[in-house]
């Protein structure tokens, strides 16, 4: 019962220093380091949302399916250009900083960097040379100069992600805001100009790729801007004039967290896009857009629903009683709010696609009324897996990440290719269901190991 006042009062003073804009202090700069990332990510996710509707109505299914196949792959290709490397930066540049150990700290920035910048050239030249064999070989559609453009996309989003943790190691996030912003803003208004001038005079291969090569640039121009915040805030004499190099433990201690991180992510993103491209083998473009058109609906409301989850890195830092408590009351606010959420989408599914994406869509209110279940796992998952990675046990996300992916990828290919045989409709309800089941799979193990670790202890 104490523990549980104790809880209350620290919401309470939480949402005081909100709403009196009190920063001070380590607890402080953790609280408005955290409201930047999560507006910046929000903005993220809201820019994202209105670019895929307006895309999705000006493309229609069929090229807007080829849109979302080419992005997919290239994502793909940027996960492994990264490797949680970025990861790996913040948390240790940041650490010898708040040690004042700036020499140090500029050692480990730029080791870092050489390998980022090894491996995302690496990528950028697989990409360009396996292109044509993806698009012709593997998906038998245009893509390959939308893939070839993605070279770019690897490089120039690479810059953004280093530029940013740099930032992020520095405690300096509001720069992240802007960027984000400013790149929404610019890609929201260029790409549908450029699509409204030239869609009757280009094929869909060519208005694609230029299309990769417009988010590309835009990343370019987002790696300017950090530039110019990144030499305004941490060119400081000190760091300039820092020299040190890394010790050899270090190095491998380096190259353990890399792995570890690299590990979470790329089965992350294989678990988001699997599906994607286990469809670009078996279906034709359009039903690529109506999976997609449903599937970015429901990550925006999952986006929403997650709210929450940005109060947990400050209460991360209380005690392991008080984090078990705010975990289950965080689960059974979201899970309210998923539950909410699931029915309004599942009942209001046809309407939804006619009035957001049109009736060209309609093939995906069915598609949408299936993802909709994902709204009651998503959020639990991302509340747990958040819960485990701020009690210090990465390890435990990463081993049942990697389960999960493994069931998504087996359960897509035997139902995508059981269901083809029907129709290419009844394919995308295959890759829908596997991607349900193999998420609610990841929910119940980091559930039933939490539970588990409880009764042990007790």
């Amino acid at each position: 019962m104490d523990a549980l006042r104790e809880e209350e009062s620290d919401i309470r003073a939480f949402f005081n220093r909100v709403r009196k804009k009190d920063f001070s202090g380590n607890v402080g700069i953790a609280l408005k380091n955290s409201i930047y990332q999560f507006s910046a990510t929000f903005v993220g996710k809201v820019g994202a949302l209105i670019l895929t509707i307006i895309l999705a109505r000006l493309l229609m299914p069929e090229v807007f399916g080829l849109y979302s196949l080419a992005l997919s792959t290239i994502l793909i290709f940027v996960a492994f250009s990264d490797l949680g490397i970025a990861d790996t930066l913040v948390r240790f540049v940041s650490k010898e900083l708040g040690k004042k150990k700036i020499a140090k700290a500029k050692a480990y920035s730029e080791y870092l960097i050489k390998i980022k910048v090894f491996i995302m050239l690496a990528v950028s030249l697989i990409l360009i040379l396996s292109a044509k064999f993806i698009s012709e070989n593997y998906y038998h559609k245009p893509l390959t100069l939308a893939l070839m453009a993605g070279s770019l996309y690897v490089l120039f989003g690479g810059g953004v992600v280093i530029l940013q943790a740099l930032l992020q190691a520095h405690n300096f996030f509001k720069p992240i805001l802007y960027r984000e912003s400013l790149f929404q803003i610019l890609r929201v208004v260029i790409i549908p100009i450029f699509i409204l001038l030239s869609i009757k005079s280009l094929s869909s291969e060519f208005l694609i790729s230029t299309i990769i090569l417009i988010l590309s640039l835009s990343f370019a121009f987002s790696v300017f801007l950090l530039y110019i915040f990144y030499k305004k805030i941490i060119f400081i004499d000190d760091w300039k004039s820092s020299k040190k190099s890394l010790s050899k433990k270090e190095k491998n201690n380096v190259k353990k967290f890399v792995l570890l991180n690299s590990t979470i992510i790329l089965s992350g993103i294989f678990f988001g896009y699997i599906d994607i491209v286990m469809l670009g083998y078996f279906v034709s473009s359009e039903y690529i857009g109506y999976y997609q058109g449903a599937f970015s609906f429901i990550n925006a409301a999952i986006s929403l629903i997650t709210f929450s989850g940005a109060l947990l890195p400050v209460f991360s830092r209380l005690n392991k009683v008080k984090m078990n408590t705010f975990l289950e009351k965080t689960t059974k606010v979201v899970s309210l709010v998923s539950i909410i959420s699931f029915l309004f989408i599942f009942f209001a599914a046809k309407p939804l696609v006619f009035t957001i994406f049109g009736p060209e869509y309609a093939s995906s209110v069915n598609i949408l009324r299936i993802l909709s279940f994902l709204l009651l796992s998503i959020p639990i998952t991302t509340v747990y897996s958040t819960f485990f990675l701020s009690s210090g046990k990465p390890g435990v996300v990463s081993k049942f990440l990697i389960i999960s992916t493994l069931i998504n990828i087996v359960l897509n290919y035997l139902l995508i290719s059981y269901f083809i045989t029907h129709s290419s409709l009844y394919a995308t309800y295959g890759a829908a269901v596997a991607t349900i089941i193999s998420r609610y799979s990841f929910m119940i193990f980091l559930m039933a190991y939490r539970r588990r670790s409880l009764k042990k202890k007790n």
